[in-house]
């Protein structure tokens, strides 16, 4: 069965106190995410990360306060969750059959978004359409928003979905069960870091 780690949102930005756009207790799932990285990167386990990418007067801003605007470091991944220089796919048309070709050999690919739901990247869905992974593993920030987004969509593809529950955070523990139970009524799977990495 092929698995692909599925990382959301894990940027300066939303990770650390310093952050433009703070999740609290952010820092404290960073090493859970640092071993899902390390563990996939020595079992050439293929992970697409997704990236807010805003410019410095992006709509979305009426609503969250300006963060991850490119080219500023809260707009970097973490190190944790980097595995060096990715495949990039901008929201862009034609971005995906530009880099098609290099799909299969990147081991980390980021999707750059300018919401809260990554499949509005158009590049997307074809990338998934070539990726064709059976499972997905799914981590990151924030568990009722940007993840939840990820996690249903994942599941619309007809692959197995599984939440990290230990490797995601929310800004509300009541939305986030409530997100949770949604995805499991859906066919999703809860597991933990550790039995990831068995």
């Amino acid at each position: 069965m092929k698995t692909v780690f599925f990382d959301v949102d894990t940027q300066i930005d939303f990770l650390f106190l310093a952050g433009a756009l703070y999740v609290p207790g952010g820092e404290q799932i960073v090493d859970n995410l640092s071993a899902l990285t390390r563990f996939a990167a020595a079992n050439r386990i293929q992970i697409i990360s997704t990236a807010d990418a805003h410019t410095e007067n992006d709509a979305e801003f009426k609503t969250w306060k300006p963060h991850c605007v490119t080219g500023t470091v809260g707009q970097h991944k973490a190190g944790a969750t980097s595995l060096g220089t990715p495949l990039v796919l901008s929201t862009e048309a034609g971005a995906f059959e530009a880099v098609h070709a290099l799909v299969g050999d990147a081991s980390q690919i980021l999707i750059e978004k300018q919401s809260l739901d990554c499949f509005t990247n158009r590049n997307l869905a074809p990338l998934l359409d070539a990726v064709r992974a059976q499972r997905y593993l799914v981590y990151g920030v924030v568990t009722e928003l940007c993840v939840q987004c990820a996690a249903l969509g994942l599941l619309k593809t007809g692959a197995m979905v599984e939440v990290v529950t230990d490797a995601v955070k929310s800004l509300d523990n009541d939305k986030e069960r409530a997100m949770l139970e949604r995805f499991q009524a859906q066919g999703g799977v809860l597991t933990t870091a550790g039995a990831v990495m068995i």
